[in-house]
């Protein structure tokens, strides 16, 4: 039985979920964006993204739940006042998106499995570790031989300069510079350990 975490502020987490009954979650790239869309509208006021990856039919993302105090000091910032629930963030954002393909696919019911996956993530070994696990999750599904060739992971912007809301300065200190990340993303792991400890 998966221990359900109850998300705490200031904390790191690994989201994971997937398709009820295995369904496909994506089913063409413009859902891809419409989910990050969403994602964006109802996760990044909550928290910082470190690492994400969108696979057809489960996705994993990495975040640092900001402290209350950030999330007020938003708030404050946007004139927007309002009760902060954590996990009802994440809810509302499934909710919106299977709404959106309900309608969109002519289907009914739920869409994602509940509860969500979460498991707190409590040091940076862990914290590398759950980064290259992400990107490397096309890989180890078969989609693709290398990060680089997947377009719906957080690795092609950790590589780039591109303006972005991920964390990628904190995510390539990580692995030292950016070079260290694309030299441990060119390593092929076992990643047999760290699924276990994530209760995949």
């Amino acid at each position: 039985m998966h221990k359900i975490e109850n998300l705490e502020y200031g904390k790191y987490y690994h989201i994971f979920n997937r398709g009820i009954n295995s369904e496909n979650l994506f089913k063409e790239n413009r859902n891809h964006e419409y989910f990050l869309m969403l994602y964006s509208k109802h996760i990044d006021p909550i928290a910082e993204t470190y690492a994400w990856c969108l696979l057809k039919n489960h996705f994993h993302l990495l975040v640092r739940i900001k402290t209350l105090e950030e999330i007020l000091q938003i708030q404050k910032e946007n004139e927007i006042k309002k009760n902060i629930l954590l996990h009802q963030s994440f809810g509302n954002l499934f909710n919106a998106y299977t709404k959106a393909i309900n309608k969109g696919y002519n289907r009914h019911g739920a869409l994602f499995e509940r509860p969500f996956k979460r498991k707190l993530i409590d040091n940076e070994t862990y914290l590398r570790s759950v980064i290259k696990y992400i990107h490397y999750n096309p890989v180890n599904h078969g989609f693709c031989e290398h990060p680089i060739e997947y377009p719906w992971s957080s690795y092609i912007t950790c590589i780039s300069e591109k303006p972005t809301k991920l964390k990628r300065e904190k995510v390539v200190s990580l692995f030292k510079n950016v070079e260290g990340l694309k030299t441990s993303h060119n390593q092929k792991e076992n990643f047999t350990p760290l699924e276990e400890f994530l209760n995949l």
